[in-house]
């Protein structure tokens, strides 16, 4: 009887601890599975991120921050970020970096603006000419990486310098006004225009929408299909954008200044990395780049509204950054 007992005991004891070892299992396996979640819809984590935000600052500031305006205002604060940051994001994905983003964005309006100003020729044509030299700039980017086997931070690091510079020097720093470009080049300015959806017949309330937040959204969705096919040329595309982005530019600030958008190229890279964008390629999304610069946008209004320095966004989005890396190396151990 007591042999019996005993063996009674060890095998309740034993299924016991295999009970333990299949929760241990599971749980494990939760862990792994959101990991795998994480790892195949990278724009997710972003998603979550910006939907907090905007109900933690909806919960504290009300319908002064939850209105139409407030919330299209964030929209046309980061058109040119949201572009850039596509831009960004194409060249980060196949491991790359490009630090000259905003060089070619600034140096195609300057050139929209020169030649349509200094030289006479129809805006229509200039516009043209700056869309072309920003798809040359980023081309040969893409043929120094490619062809030379040079390290793209290097290289977009050198160039931009180099762009920075002849944008300087070509436009001899000179600003063209608002004023001159709205009477002799409005075309120049499209990307300001501005419409509003669900306003009064007097014009008031409602959402305003600009022709460049159209153009950002329209452009994330394009290129969300085009990543899943091959992609050619990724330099030259994001040069051919960030040229677009010059345009867009002009119309957001109504001028053409040299000395515009210089903060574009790190604006972009903070936006692709808070998306949830691996810098280390292959992994990422064109909406991760939207999210993540619809977050800079939200924080910086809501802590606008809230009345708090500027220096806490500052203080905020570096944390996002760093947080955003670290969630990032934890997603990319599913591929390990």
């Amino acid at each position: 009887m007591a042999s019996q007992s005993d063996d009674y005991e060890s095998v309740v004891k034993a299924r016991r601890e295999e009970s333990v070892a299949e929760f241990r299992d599971d749980h494990k396996s939760f862990v792994k599975q959101l990991q795998h979640a994480l790892h195949v819809t990278p724009s997710l984590v972003p998603l979550i991120v910006l939907l907090i935000s905007i109900a933690v600052f909806g919960a504290l500031l009300g319908s002064k921050f939850f209105s139409a305006s407030s919330l299209t205002l964030v929209l046309q604060q980061v058109q040119l970020v949201g572009i850039v940051a596509a831009a960004q994001s194409l060249v980060i994905m196949t491991a790359g970096i490009d630090l000259s983003v905003g060089a070619i964005m600034v140096m195609s309006s300057v050139i929209m603006g020169q030649f349509t100003f200094r030289y006479g020729i129809p805006a229509e044509i200039s516009i043209l000419c700056g869309l072309v030299i920003g798809t040359a700039l980023g081309a040969c980017n893409g043929w120094l990486v490619a062809k030379m086997k040079l390290p793209p931070f290097i290289v977009t690091l050198g160039t931009w310098q180099i762009i920075l510079a002849a944008n300087f020097l070509y436009s001899a720093n000179e600003t063209i006004r608002s004023q001159e470009i709205r009477t002799e080049a409005p075309i120049l300015q499209f990307f300001g225009t501005t419409f509003k959806i669900g306003a009064d017949e007097a014009g008031q309330g409602g959402a305003t929408f600009t022709v460049g937040v159209i153009f950002m959204l329209l452009l994330v969705a394009i290129l969300a299909y085009v990543l899943r096919q091959t992609l050619i040329a990724v330099y030259a595309l994001a040069g051919l954008i960030c040229a677009f982005a010059g345009w867009a530019l002009i119309g957001r600030i109504g001028s053409v200044s040299p000395t515009s958008g210089q903060e574009a190229n790190i604006q972009s890279i903070t936006a692709v990395v808070i998306g949830g964008i691996s810098l280390f390629g292959g992994r990422g999304s064109i909406m991760g780049a939207l999210f993540g610069a619809l977050i800079v946008g939200v924080f910086t209004l809501g802590l606008r509204l809230a009345g708090a320095d500027a220096q806490w966004t500052y203080l905020f989005i570096g944390a996002l950054i760093i947080v955003a890396v670290a969630v990032d190396q934890w997603i990319r151990k599913v591929s390990a």
